[in-house]
C-alpha cells in the first residue's frame, strides 16, 4: 500500500505545476509566462506552434514520427482566454485549434531546451528545415 501511495504522490507532484502569476503576449514573436515559484519563461512563436496541443491533425508523419517543419518565422496574432485555465493562440499561418493550458505552458517552459533540441534532431534526421520552403 505504501508503494501505491508513493507512486500516486510522485505522479501528483509531477502533474501539478505552480500557479500562473503572469501571462504576457508579445506579438508576433513570443509569449512570456511567470509562475508563483519564480519561474519565468519566454516561449517563441515557432516553439509554441510546433508544440501546439492540436498540431496532430496538421502535421506530416515521416516513418511514423510526427514532424512539423518550416515554422521558424511564424508569428502569433492573438490570444483568446479559455476559462481560467488557458488560452487559444492564433498563429499567422492561421493555426488556432490548440488550447494551451497554464500547466502545459509550465511543461513547455521547464523542458524547453530538451524539447527544442529533440525537434531540431528530428528535422535533421529527415532532411527538413525550420525555415519555410522557398516559393517558386
Amino acid at each position: 500500500m505504501n508503494v501505491i501511495r508513493r507512486g500516486v504522490r510522485s505522479i501528483h507532484t509531477e502533474v501539478d505545476s505552480p500557479r500562473l502569476t503572469r501571462f504576457a503576449l508579445q506579438p508576433p514573436k513570443f509569449v512570456e509566462v511567470e509562475f508563483e515559484n519564480g519561474s519565468l519563461y519566454k516561449l517563441s512563436a515557432e516553439y509554441l506552434r510546433i508544440y501546439s496541443p492540436a498540431v496532430d491533425s496538421k502535421i506530416r508523419s515521416i516513418c511514423g514520427e510526427k514532424v512539423i517543419s518550416g515554422r521558424r518565422h511564424v508569428g502569433i496574432m492573438s490570444a483568446e482566454p479559455i476559462g481560467n485555465y488557458g488560452v487559444r493562440l492564433l498563429f499567422d499561418d492561421l493555426h488556432k485549434t490548440g488550447i494551451f493550458t497554464w500547466d502545459y505552458f509550465y511543461h513547455l517552459g521547464s523542458n524547453k531546451f530538451t524539447l527544442m533540441r529533440n525537434y531540431i534532431r528530428t528535422l535533421k534526421k529527415h532532411g527538413l528545415s525550420r525555415d519555410p520552403p522557398r516559393r517558386r
